[in-house]
This record gives C-alpha cells, sequence and structure tokens, in this order.
C-alpha cells in the first residue's frame, strides 16, 4: 500500500517506509492513498490481540508477520488480556486506557511502534541506526522510552517543556533505564519541543543528520502512522465490549467522547469510522487551551493566544498536528493543506 503526504501526492512509499520515515520531507504527516477494504463485522468477533492484527496487516501490509509482532508487543505487558477494557458509569461506559506498563494511554501504540519501526527497518534494508525524535507534553515520553528502551538499532531522545508535565511525569522520564534513552527538558511549551523536532527533520537530508553522523531519523508522535494506526484498535475492542453486553445491536451508532491534545487519538476513531465501525459523533473534548473546540465550532484555526497550564498537561497543545490529517481527509488536496498549513506557521 503506498503512501503519501499530505501536502503533496508525489514521492509516494510503501507502509513500511512510512513508518520508517514517520514524517514526510515535505514537512507534511504520510496518508494511505485509499482506506481499503475491512471485515469490520469479523473483527469485532475477534479478542484484542486478534484485533490489532487485521487492523494493523490492512493499513500496514508491507510490514511482514503482523501476528507475532503484535504478540510481542502486548503478551504479559498489560494488566488484561482485554488490554482496554470498558466498565459501565452511569449511563455512560468509561474505555480504560490505563492498563499498560507506564499507565499511559498511549502505551497501546507504543508498545507496538518500536515492534513495527524494527520490522519496517528489516523490510526497507535500513543500516544504519535509527534516531526516535520525540516530543511529548507528559504522557508520550515514559510510554515511547519504555516500548523503546535497549531496543537494539534504535535510540531515542525525548524533549519535554521545562515546567509542562506533571511531577510524575518527569520523575518517570527522567528515571527511566535503558543504554539508548536520553532526556531533555526544553524551555518552552509543548508547542515550541515539537516545532524543534519538526525543524530537525526539515534540516535533515534524506532522513538522515548531517555528515559525520548518519543516524537516520524517526518519531514516535502521533505523527507517525506506525503510532496511530495501532489505536485504532481499542475503538473496535469498545464496541466489541457494548456488543458482548447486549448494551447495542450490530449496526448501531457509538458516539465517542475523546479529551484531545495533538488529536491523534481522536482520529484513530475517525479512522476506525472509515473502515467501517459504526462511530457516531466523535466529541472533540478540550480543557482551558480550547483551540480544537474554537475550530470546529467556528472553522477558524488561530493559535495567537496564550497556553495555559492546566492539570491535564497532555492537552496543552496548540498547534494540533494530526488535524492536518483531517484537513487532507476532508479536502482531499494537498496542495491547499500545504497553503493552510504554511499560513498557520507564518501568520
Amino acid at each position: 500500500m503506498l503512501y503519501h503526504s499530505t501536502r503533496s501526492g508525489a514521492n509516494p512509499v510503501d507502509s513500511a517506509r512510512a513508518v520508517v520515515q514517520g514524517l514526510a520531507p515535505d514537512g507534511g504527516l504520510y496518508m494511505p492513498e485509499y482506506i481499503p477494504d475491512f471485515d469490520w463485522k469479523k473483527c469485532l468477533r475477534s479478542d484484542a490481540i486478534a484485533m490489532a492484527t487485521q487492523i494493523l496487516s490492512t493499513l500496514l501490509p508491507d510490514i511482514p508477520q503482523m501476528d507475532r509482532l503484535v504478540q510481542n508487543a502486548y503478551v504479559g505487558k498489560f494488566e488484561t488480556e482485554d488490554l482496554t477494557p470498558t466498565v459501565p458509569v452511569g449511563d455512560f461506559t468509561v474505555l480504560e486506557l490505563f492498563r499498560g506498563p507506564t499507565s499511559a494511554f498511549k502505551d497501546v501504540a507504543l508498545q507496538m511502534l518500536p515492534q513495527l519501526l524494527t520490522k519496517a527497518k528489516d523490510v526497507c534494508g535500513e543500516k544504519e541506526d535509527i534516531m526516535i525524535l520525540t516530543a511529548t507534553s507528559g504522557d508520550t515520553g515514559k510510554a515511547a522510552l519504555e516500548g523503546f528502551k535497549d531496543v537494539p538499532g534504535i535510540r531515542i531522545t525525548v524533549f519535554y517543556p521545562d515546567g509542562g508535565v506533571s511531577k510524575v511525569q518527569r520523575a518517570q522520564m527522567v528515571s527511566q533505564e535503558g543504554e539508548n534513552v536520553t532526556v531533555c527538558a526544553v524551555r518552552g511549551n509543548f508547542d515550541d519541543a515539537q516545532t524543534g523536532v519538526k525543524n530537525i527533520f526539515a534540516a535533515a537530508v534524506d532522513g538522515k543528520l548531517p555528515a559525520g553522523n548518519r543516524l537516520r531519523l524517526s518519531t514516535a508522535n502521533s505523527i507517525n502512522i506506525g503510532r496511530l494506526a495501532p489505536q485504532i484498535t481499542y475503538y473496535f475492542k469498545a464496541y466489541a465490549d457494548l456488543l458482548k453486553r447486549g448494551q447495542i445491536r450490530m449496526g448501531d451508532k457509538v458516539n465517542f467522547c475523546v479529551p484531545t491534545g495533538n488529536f491523534g487519538d481522536i482520529l484513530a476513531g475517525w479512522l476506525a469510522k472509515r473502515l467501517g465501525l459504526p462511530v457516531g459523533t466523535l466529541v472533540c473534548a478540550s480543557n482551558a487551551n480550547n483551540v480544537l473546540t474554537d475550530f470546529i465550532q467556528t472553522g477558524t484555526y488561530d493559535r495567537r493566544r496564550p497556553l495555559h497550564k492546566t492539570e491535564s498537561p497532555s492537552m496543552d497543545i496548540l498547534v494540533s498536528s494530526n488535524l492536518e490529517r483531517l484537513l487532507y481527509f476532508l479536502s482531499e488536496d494537498a496542495e491547499l493543506v500545504a497553503g493552510l498549513m504554511k499560513q498557520l506557521n507564518t501568520e
């Protein structure tokens, strides 16, 4: 399956290369050229491990042995074989995404990404070590460090905003074990850290650092499709749980309310819907940094506002990278998206 940038249809790559590179050379995000046919009803009859295998094999078909990779990522790593159990709370159902090794919802993706990246690296014949550069507003950092700890051929550097993550998150990151991990505090907020990572990618030549240090760059942020795709699984898992408990019937639409910062988690719900899952409304839940709420309600995205430090630092973001993918989905116009992102960055 071919992937191309949200900012250009030129120079498409296969799904393995998209995972290895993380970010497209023009600064855009990789998207599949089309959403493939998917037997979503069969997927709902599977357990969590089989669901993940079916979904990832469909979206990332150029990465082989997916069943083994999924087993390596999840079996014995989570508190429950369900991975992401659901529990009734009043009239609602809560999807528990904190059952992984770091108690972050991103464990579902970041236990899987090292498996995908290592296998994709082999498929692409990459000999150089890969350096993962990742900005975090809290959860991604520890989950990424734990996932990539001591993975051969891969190093990881995590940048977090100084004073912009919780004390627990900072303690988790700076105490991380592993010979291949580095953690750096950034003077500024998450958007500054994320922009810095993107600028390093922009300065790279053919995805590698300048002469004298030939590391290939990649990322563990949800700008990497290999990080985003695994998150689709728990939307299917939640729907299957509701079916088993008799709370819905096959084909009924289910609404999901998703706390949102970089827009990756909720975009995974959008992708689940595109694969056929009967998703009703996706509610984009914001905190005081409600730039996404304003955009959805008004159609105007304006980052010119103060960044508020809140009790939910993973949502303290003003430039939500994955919104670019949704803009491409809605418009199917890479030139338009490139112009909009340039306008956002400059004006």
